[in-house]
């Protein structure tokens, strides 16, 4: 079982979670594509009402991960869209399911957010975070933005 709890980007759990995942996604980033591109997460961004980031604990209360959400412009059809960022788990911690509750809980504070469209991007080479967002609902879109590590866009409705 894992727990969900919100937290600020600025909390040393948080900044240790990231730093973790902006290490590796740079360790593992395809040498084609250049060099990745580190974007630390704005604190504002991250708090409730324009989003919200939440860590993740197993049973003994260890951080295992983190991930979150965070308002951006409106979808084409003017609806409120929430992107995902920033999620990751521990190596430990990967193939247990924990990421699709992660993915699950950030929908569902979406919500709360007044979401209508989820987004988020990725890259070719995460294969496993890929097919998660697949089984998940999310659907290739057009691109969003401008992530020079992107060479994948999702979406996905929110539903209450």
């Amino acid at each position: 079982m894992v727990w969900f709890h919100e937290a600020t980007v600025t909390d040393a759990t948080a900044q240790t979670l990231l730093g973790e995942y902006f290490a590796e996604r740079a360790a593992g980033f395809p040498s084609a594509q250049g060099c990745y591109r580190t974007t630390q997460p704005v604190p504002e961004q991250f708090t409730r009402p324009a989003g919200a980031f939440l860590l993740v604990t197993d049973d003994t209360g260890e951080a295992i991960g983190c991930g979150g959400v965070r308002r951006i412009q409106r979808s084409p059809s003017d609806v409120i869209r929430l992107e995902v960022k920033h999620l990751y788990l521990r190596p430990t911690a990967r193939g247990s399911g924990s990421g699709r509750l992660m993915l699950a809980e950030l929908e569902r504070v979406a919500a709360e957010l007044g979401a209508g469209e989820l987004v988020l991007d990725t890259n070719e080479s995460l294969e496993a975070a890929g097919s998660l967002y697949r089984s998940s609902g999310y659907r290739e879109i057009e691109p969003y933005n401008a992530n020079p590590n992107a060479t994948h866009w999702f979406g996905k409705p929110v539903t209450s």
